[in-house]
């Protein structure tokens, strides 16, 4: 999984009915674009996280998954 500063991290939600959580990468820690990354999310909260498998990074220009 790779990010760009920028880019948005979705986790999806992992029971029915809990909703996706979308966060704005604000720093990428790892090397080469990869994880752990610093996140704010959208209520202000900010985290470092490595994503698991039930995350996705976006890019904003078009929506679609960044490089895994």
């Amino acid at each position: 999984m790779r990010a760009e500063v920028g880019d948005k991290l979705v986790v999806h939600g992992r029971v029915v009915g809990q909703h996706d959580h979308v966060a704005e990468i604000v720093e990428v820690l790892g090397e080469n674009g990869e994880p752990p990354f610093r996140v704010r999310f959208e209520d202000g909260h900010e985290s470092v996280m490595s994503p698991g498998p039930d995350s996705v990074v976006r890019h904003p220009a078009d929506g679609s998954p960044a490089g895994s």
